[in-house]
């Protein structure tokens, strides 16, 4: 399997991962963090999401990389300056220093195509991606989950282990919790 990450700048592809099944269904479109206030998150709703998304597709920087396996899209991270997330402000992660930094806080792979190393794949993807467009640094927030079981659906922030794996280094412990495990801020220096 040759996987090729690319960046998220089809709609359709980033629709086919982090949609809803149902048009008019309310799902977070991975934009709970992208968004900067709470309130807008709360009001904006069902298809709003969606075309949400599909202005920030059209933008550049694009949202995130999209993973392909030949030409199905297989799976999405969302990437960003941090200065563009809510992470600019939240209080239970930790800023390390006034460097720039991108995040990486979402990864999501298609069913019947886990297990197989993608979530791998994003995160370099993502590396690169932020990389390409002038990052010194990116940081995460996975779960420090000690190899145990996680929720599926809470899954989409990543493990230590796999930050561990791409390089990354834990920077700084978190206030935050997710599924009862603590999130560490991770962090890869790319100057």
């Amino acid at each position: 399997m040759a996987i090729d990450v690319r960046p998220a700048t089809v709609f359709e592809d980033v629709k086919t991962i982090v949609g809803p099944k149902r048009p008019d269904a309310s799902v977070c479109w991975c934009l709970s963090y992208r968004l900067l206030s709470s309130k807008e998150n709360r009001e904006l709703v069902g298809p709003a999401r969606g075309e949400r998304v599909k202005l920030l597709v059209a933008q550049d920087p694009p949202p995130g990389v999209l993973a392909y396996d030949g030409d199905e899209v297989v799976g999405w991270a969302a990437v960003h300056p941090r200065a563009d997330t809510s992470f600019a402000r939240n209080r239970k992660i930790p800023h390390v220093d006034d460097l720039d930094v991108w995040s990486v806080w979402c990864m999501r792979v298609r069913p019947g195509h886990r297990k197989e190393g993608i979530s791998h794949h994003l995160l370099a993807g993502a590396v690169e991606f932020a990389r390409s467009y002038g990052a010194v640094a990116i940081e995460g927030y996975p779960l420090d989950n000690k190899g145990e079981k996680i929720d599926p659906t809470m899954a989409y922030v990543g493990t230590m282990a796999t930050f561990e794996n791409a390089g990354f280094a834990k920077a700084a412990d978190t206030t935050s919790v997710l599924n009862g495990f603590p999130r560490v801020l991770m962090r890869l220096d790319l100057r």
